[in-house]
């Protein structure tokens, strides 16, 4: 048996209480989730799910079989249908992705002769995240933060919406609304490898700082100062450029492999922490603004991934909204536009199930 973790996400479920059952399956770089979910009234209630570490598994094949016969011997229930979503280049037809961060690979083919599901689709980790933002209560604070509400009446027909999130990358999304669906439907993009635009010499002296760092001949993109290893780029080049005393905050981050992490962690101690995220969230401004503007997202912009979770208040600062605010002859429309951060943890394995429901319309 496949070594695992579970977590049970509702106590004393009924079988009876769902029309059905789906399987969804969010593969990350450190942890491949595994989770069961019950249909009812066309939504996807989370169950109970697996977690395997992505690195010591060659195939998602033996995870799944261990995970559906889990779920009939302990809690009677068949699943036939799945979602899988991974970072990675997905295939055209959906049918299989080459993971980024692991050795192995995902087929749809492969699922389908091998367990006993009929129905397997396979997406884009952030597009996992677009789908279950309609499974998200922006009155809940533990679904979202509200940065601000906005101009709620504008939502009434359905506005386009968009959601980004710096993480291992930035990853962007914009969302249109389905009649067919009644749901947001996300199109994928490639909008974390746009330009990054700058405003004057301590920005380009910035970018050209980040360029040689990272060994960059192309112009840079939003990613790399916009993501966990952004945030470790910024923090050099404050370190190289400012000039801050030396702290034991900065002696800890730069002897640390992972230095994202406790940049943020520092960020209210040290200096040099706090003028990176100020740098950072400048950014993420920029990048927010831009892509509303791009779509005319009037729908609202949803702020994704454990960076923007874990610092939530950098996004009602200054530095956020003076930057998102900032735009010639349409400040006055992006000051109406709702601006929220997920807080769900769960936001990507509510998105597979929910796809997993429509695609095999299991409700």
């Amino acid at each position: 048996m496949m070594e695992y973790s579970e977590k049970v996400f509702q106590k004393d479920w009924a079988k009876e209480n769902y029309s059905s059952f789906i399987l969804g399956i969010d593969i990350g770089g450190t942890n491949t989730n595994i989770v069961i979910a019950g249909v009812k009234e066309k939504k996807p209630t989370l169950l109970f799910s697996h977690h395997f570490d992505t690195r010591s598994i060659d195939s998602l094949v033996p995870c799944v079989n261990q995970t559906l016969e889990i779920a009939k011997t302990n809690y009677d229930i068949d699943v036939h249908a799945a979602c899988v979503a991974a970072a990675g280049i997905v295939s055209s037809d959906h049918d299989s992705v080459d993971l980024t961060n692991a050795s192995w690979k995902v087929s749809k083919e492969e699922l389908l002769e091998k367990t006993a599901l009929t129905s397997v689709d396979i997406i884009n980790d952030f597009q996992a995240i677009g789908y279950g933002i309609n499974l998200l209560d922006i009155d809940n604070n533990r679904d979202v933060f509200q940065i601000r509400s906005g101009s709620r009446e504008k939502t009434k027909d359905h506005p386009i919406k968009v959601v980004i999130g710096a993480g291992t990358g930035l990853g962007k999304s914009i969302l249109v609304y389905d009649e067919k669906a009644q749901a947001y439907l996300p199109i994928p993009t490639e909008g974390g490898h746009v330009d990054l635009p700058i405003h004057d010499e301590d920005e380009l002296a910035l970018v050209e700082f980040i360029r040689n760092y990272r060994k960059i001949d192309e112009p840079l993109p939003y990613e790399e100062v916009l993501s966990g290893r952004g945030l470790e780029a910024l923090y050099a080049f404050v370190r190289h450029h400012n000039k801050f005393s030396d702290t034991v905050y900065t002696h800890d981050i730069d002897d640390a492999d992972e230095k994202a992490p406790l940049i943020s962690e520092y960020k209210k101690m040290d200096e040099t922490c706090d003028m990176t995220f100020r740098l950072f969230t400048r950014f993420y401004g920029r990048c927010a603004k831009n892509i509303v503007l791009d779509t005319l997202a009037a729908g609202g912009l949803y702020i994704a991934g454990g960076i923007a979770a874990k610092n939530k208040e950098i996004f009602i600062s200054k530095e956020f909204l003076d930057e998102f605010d900032r735009a010639y002859r349409r400040s006055e429309f992006l000051r109406e536009v709702p601006l929220f951060v997920i807080l769900n943890y769960d936001i990507s394995l509510l998105g597979v199930c929910y796809v997993a429901m429509i695609k095999s319309h299991d409700f």
